[in-house]
């Protein structure tokens, strides 16, 4: 089965690759903005508070391998915090 859907790259990006990285050849875009961003310290990626504003910018969790099987594991929590409002 094809699993395609699980990686997006976007070379002429002007922000290509927002991270640094070894490997630019399997740098997902996918998730540009992480889904998971929302639920803070529970979101499992390495991040920081920068003046109270959760900075993400060490993490790269969604643009690797494996990153959006990551990503879906969690995605309930963020539905469930969308259906508590």
């Amino acid at each position: 089965m094809s699993e395609n859907y699980k990686f997006v790259q976007n070379k002429k990006c002007e922000f290509f690759p927002c991270h640094d990285v070894k490997d630019k050849d399997s740098f997902n875009c996918l998730f540009c903005f992480c889904p998971l961003y929302a639920l803070g310290e529970k979101c499992g990626g390495n991040f920081k508070y920068t003046n109270g504003v959760k900075d993400c910018s060490d993490c790269t969790i969604p643009h690797s391998k494996g990153g959006y099987d990551f990503i879906m594991s969690k995605i309930d929590m963020i539905t469930k915090m969308g259906s508590e409002r």
